[in-house]
């Protein structure tokens, strides 16, 4: 019987880490002011015949905090990346100077920081309905156990204190994030 608990406790708990790693994965690719190669993770280049991820045809740096520098493997790369990133819409300016593209990176505005600070919340609130939802599933698997009254009480307050801490980290996630959003 506690093999079935323990597995229903440890589907819960990845269903949680889950949700924690996607929201790190969302707010990394939310810029916050200073340039980063991740702000390109969500390029794709035509390559070959086959969308391609950016960082797999070029080598993506940032030689200083207002600068994205973009080394293509193959040269004639130069003006596929240039159009995969236009058609990305990241608000960006690719310049092509026939060796790399460099992007500069604008400052954001405060109407822009906002936005941004919005949507890392909404990203928060997702993650916590995610970490939710493995609770509420656990709980149910647990009811339908044919254990002790007492047992499922236990198990269902070791989920929620599970959820608390998943919940909390979100918070600090955001928190983090936020932070480095408004910070001018």
């Amino acid at each position: 019987m506690n093999e079935e608990i323990n597995f229903i406790v440890d589907a819960a708990k990845e269903q949680m880490e889950s949700s924690i790693d996607h929201l790190i994965k969302e707010l990394r690719s939310i810029r916050a002011g200073k340039a980063s190669p991740s702000m390109l993770s969500t390029v794709m280049v035509e390559y070959y015949g086959s969308q391609t991820p950016l960082g797999q045809v070029a080598n993506v740096n940032t030689p200083d905090a207002r600068t994205i520098s973009i080394q293509p493997w193959e040269k004639q790369m130069l003006q596929e990346i240039e159009k995969a990133i236009m058609l990305a819409n990241l608000g960006f300016n690719p310049m092509n100077n026939g060796e790399s593209i460099i992007i500069n990176v604008p400052p954001l505005t405060e109407e822009r920081r906002k936005d941004l600070a919005k949507q890392s919340k909404a990203e928060a609130e997702h993650a916590k309905v995610g970490i939710r939802n493995a609770r509420k599933e656990a709980n149910n698997d647990i009811k339908k156990l044919d254990v002790s009254e007492d047992m499922k009480s236990n198990v269902e307050t070791d989920i929620q204190d599970l959820t608390d801490s998943y919940v909390k980290k979100v918070d600090e996630l955001y928190s983090t994030k936020e932070k480095e959003i408004m910070t001018v």
